[in-house]
């Protein structure tokens, strides 16, 4: 169970996970051991599960993002198996998810533009198996992306 220091250290390593242990301990009110000691804590108990960083794939040329709204022909046995296997291994998919109802899954793609996007859709996505209708969203604007918890 996390108590308050706990909660305070990771509101501010969720801020600035890159700040120096002395720094982070400073502004979250505990000893640099202490934050050592707790962070370890959380890792081992899988609070924690990994610091990275984020790339802005806009930068690296990629202006294109799509959603693509997948539904499974769910009369084959390993449908999702199948589907979900394959759709890991195209590089231009960032984020998989799964869903229960009419939509069975949403792809997340990026491509540096649209002949590259028709490309990708073409090539790499639209011979996925099993599918039985995709729908595609074109992204006009983020208005927020936040991977911060509200602690």
């Amino acid at each position: 169970m996390l108590d308050a220091t706990d909660l305070r250290i990771l509101r501010q390593f969720q801020a600035a996970p890159d700040l120096p242990a002395a720094d982070l301990a400073d502004r979250a009110g505990v000893t640099p051991t202490t934050l050592a000691r707790r962070i370890d804590r959380m890792r081992a108990a899988g609070v924690i599960r990994a610091v990275r960083a984020v790339i802005d794939w806009s930068a690296l040329g990629y202006s294109v993002e799509v959603s693509l709204r997948v539904q499974l022909d769910k009369t084959q046995p390993r449908a999702f198996d199948d589907f979900l296997a394959a759709a890991r291994h195209v590089p231009e998919v960032i984020e998989v998810q799964t869903f229960l109802g009419q939509v069975d899954a949403r792809l997340s793609v990026i491509a540096r533009d649209m002949p590259h996007y028709q490309k990708v859709y073409r090539d790499k996505l639209l011979v996925l198996p099993h599918i039985a209708d995709i729908e595609a969203l074109m992204h006009v604007a983020r208005v927020k992306f936040d991977e911060t918890l509200p602690l």
